[in-house]
């Protein structure tokens, strides 16, 4: 309950800042094309095949946009970071039987670890839709894109004791590498501030990677798999902006 408390809370308090922002005195307004780096934060929750192998994934990331001055077009990129500790398919079943798994000193490795790591990397062009006068850089933001989605299933070792089976060219045997052509489209809200100080992202995310397994054998279960993928993730993103105004006219100010 407190997580979706929080979820449901976090736009608020951004339209609370959003709203407090348009009541600066400045109209020295935010003009000009602008070359925007981004840093983004996020959670997703799986669906489609990707489900059945991992739990809530956890995402962080960067990117770079071109902002046209006129009608606020948008054109860019960015990469995100995936990982999380949720790993539903047991790929270690076949090493444990009877549910040990045994190292090198002949002991259950019971510190073996099995996680989630990936990433998303690809282009994007959109448009930011304002709805106030006051601040022609902020409104509805939304994007659509295609790139690259790759996930694996991280095998971490037992420090003390160590698990020769799932070693060097073994281990991507057990690993699930896959990727794949994957689309992207954004939806949410974009401040930019008119005194340029408080600048920020937030909405919601969909990706949709049509994979496929990039390893020739997968040990565990002594077979090829050939089989397509159509891996989903929604996510929550929350992400700061650094904004560079190019060209930009010089304004009045009042008082």
């Amino acid at each position: 309950m407190q997580k979706k408390s929080l979820f449901l809370t976090l736009p608020f308090l951004f339209l609370i800042i959003c709203n407090s922002n348009s009541y600066s005195q400045d109209e020295r307004q935010n003009l000009g094309n602008i070359i925007a780096i981004n840093f983004q934060f996020g959670g997703g929750i799986p669906a489609g095949d990707l489900a059945d192998r991992f739990g809530t994934t956890l995402s962080a990331g960067a990117g770079m946009d071109f902002i046209t001055e006129k009608n606020n077009l948008i054109f860019g990129w960015k990469g995100d970071f995936h990982f999380g500790n949720e790993v539903k398919e047991n790929i270690l079943g076949g090493l444990a039987p009877e549910g040990f798994i045994f190292g090198n000193s002949l002991s259950s490795a019971t510190e073996l670890r099995r996680a989630q790591r990936g990433f998303y990397i690809g282009a994007h062009v959109g448009k930011v839709f304002s709805f106030s006068s006051s601040n022609t850089r902020s409104g509805l933001r939304v994007t659509v894109g295609a790139g690259l989605l790759q996930h694996k299933i991280r095998l971490q070792q037992d420090p003390s004791n160590f698990v020769p089976q799932i070693a060097g060219d073994y281990g991507k045997g057990y690993d699930r590498l896959s990727n794949g052509l994957a689309l992207r489209q954004f939806l949410g809200y974009q401040l930019l501030g008119n005194d340029k100080l408080v600048n920020f992202t937030f909405g919601l995310e969909f990706i949709q990677g049509f994979t496929q397994n990039r390893r020739s054998f997968n040990i565990d279960e002594m077979r090829t798999d050939t089989s397509k993928r159509l891996d989903l993730l929604i996510g929550l993103k929350v992400g700061w902006t650094l904004p560079f105004y190019i060209g930009e006219s010089t304004g009045e100010i009042y008082y």
